[in-house]
């Protein structure tokens, strides 16, 4: 981002019924937990709307790396109201006269949403402020269908036929033939996967084998769209992130997902070994996605999350056209990087549990006392740690970063974290 850019408003938008349903209001509440991280966007001026607020501890933590004086940020908190997404959740809780107020004191404001769906459109021409990266005429509605489509595994699934993306075999299928469907499709794989049409992060997904008697999980599953496709046997999890803007789709990173029973608890950036060709088909496929959603108006940040399967081949799975769990991480990573001398970081992200609790202070003070805290002694280690989301509720499940000057600095310094911190088990790669 330029330091010389417009105000933003980092709207931390986790209530929308883009990624999954709003009926889905634990997920939704579980995701929402993650907004703070957002506070590494900002740059003095700059405002957060937020679900849920960060804690000064946390906040005075990331102002320190980020070298952002404390007092520079402002952090509006407007709490979820269950199925509504959270433009009208705002109104609900009479809100609105606060926001207006926020914008009033940022001239030329732009609101950055981490998904563009209809309501935040519909706020940002409310509030009269232009939606990065949108000019002043604002996203057109074909954009804002593009988002609300290319988030279901269905609308992927039809546009990658288009495109020539190869992806899993599969059928859909609505909820009353869903049994029946699953059935069909077992007498043909040995395994398949039962998805939501819209879900994100693992929500939702059921695994089901030939061996097993019958898929009864789904027999009482709710009407609605899904997907049944054969469960590949997976190699690698990966993913490219792409950003769209008037010069045309541009490749951000790419990396490998670390998964644990179809649940994201990871990422690593760049990717390593075969890495170049899997990144090059990747790249082709984010292209390919880039220029459909061009003609659709649509501008801002999207991904494809892919599997190396068994057989050699690469399959996409699903795109994610918004901000996802690692686009804000990354940039995190860069900004620090950069500040540090470092232009092209390794990174990783990782989730781990400790054996006992801690609070954010103590878990900072362990690291510096191991030396392993962003940046630390980059000539010596070339790599550090950061906690880049605030404290976990329970004190033990840990989200963390590591930066670095190659993957095996980056691999190196999160296996003393483990030590110091005395995670439970050994992280998935």
């Amino acid at each position: 981002m330029d330091q010389h850019r417009s105000p933003l408003i980092v709207y931390a938008n986790f209530f929308s019924d883009v990624a999954v349903s709003l009926a889905a209001h634990d997920v939704l509440t579980q995701w929402a937990g993650q907004a703070p991280r957002k506070i590494w966007l900002l740059r003095p001026g700059d405002a957060l709307v937020t679900p849920v607020a960060p804690s000064e501890t946390f906040r005075r933590y990331a102002c320190g790396l980020l070298g952002v004086p404390y007092g520079s940020l402002t952090v509006m908190t407007a709490p979820a109201v269950e199925g509504l997404p959270m433009a009208e959740a705002l109104d609900r809780s009479r809100l609105m006269d606060a926001l207006f107020d926020l914008v009033a004191a940022r001239p030329g404001a732009e609101l950055l949403p981490i998904v563009l769906d209809a309501s935040t459109a519909a706020l940002a021409r409310r509030l009269g402020v232009t939606v990065a990266p949108y000019g002043p005429g604002g996203p057109s509605a074909s954009a804002v269908d593009a988002v609300h489509r290319l988030n279901t595994k269905t609308g992927f699934r039809a546009l990658a036929a288009e495109l020539g993306i190869r992806i899993p075999e599969g059928q859909v299928c609505k909820g009353h033939t869903l049994e029946a469907t699953a059935t069909a499709m077992l007498r043909e794989y040995e395994r398949v996967v039962v998805k939501p049409d819209r879900s994100a992060g693992g929500h939702g997904l059921c695994f089901l084998a030939r061996a097993d008697t019958a898929p009864a999980p789904l027999r009482n599953e709710p009407a609605g769209t899904w997907v049944v496709e054969e469960r590949l046997d997976v190699v690698r999890s990966v993913s490219i992130q792409m950003h769209l803007d008037a010069s045309g789709p541009r490749v951000v990173f790419s990396g490998e997902m670390r998964v644990q029973q179809g649940s994201y608890t990871g990422y690593v950036s760049p990717l390593a070994g075969s890495g170049g060709a899997v990144a090059a088909e990747l790249e082709r496929w984010g292209m390919a996605l880039g220029g459909h959603l061009e003609r659709s108006g649509y501008a801002g940040p999207y991904g494809v999350d892919a599997i190396l399967a068994a057989d050699g081949r690469l399959y996409a799975t699903e795109s994610n056209v918004r901000r996802t769990a690692t686009t804000t991480t990354q940039f995190m990573a860069v900004r620090l990087a950069r500040a540090a001398g470092l232009d092209a970081p390794a990174w990783l992200l990782g989730r781990r549990r400790t054996r006992a609790p801690h609070d954010f202070e103590d878990a900072v003070c362990l690291m510096k006392r191991a030396g392993l805290s962003w940046p630390g002694d980059l000539a010596g280690r070339a790599a550090g740690v950061v906690l880049y989301e605030d404290a976990p509720s329970d004190g033990r499940t840990w989200r963390y970063a590591v930066l670095g000057s190659t993957r095996t600095a980056v691999f190196e310094t999160e296996e003393a974290l483990a030590a110091v911190m005395e995670f439970e088990e050994p992280q998935q790669a």
